[in-house]
């Protein structure tokens, strides 16, 4: 027979401070990555996806914080 204590009732599967972290760092890096390179893109590159200029500046000039 098994008894329930506290601990065996935890969820050992939650992510721990530190991995919570870095997650958020890489999200913020990837946003940065992907805005800093959207602004490289040609004007074909961007009528193929139907943006604009404008579309591409107001994205690339959010803080990498913001989704």
């Amino acid at each position: 027979m098994s008894t329930l204590t506290q601990n065996s009732m935890t969820n050992h599967h939650a992510p721990g401070l530190i991995q919570q972290v870095s997650e958020t760092i890489h999200v913020w890096h990837e946003r940065y990555r992907t805005r800093r390179e959207l602004t490289n893109w040609t004007a074909r590159d961007l009528h193929d996806v139907g943006l604009s200029w404008t579309d591409i500046a107001f994205e690339a000039d959010k803080p990498f914080w913001r989704a």
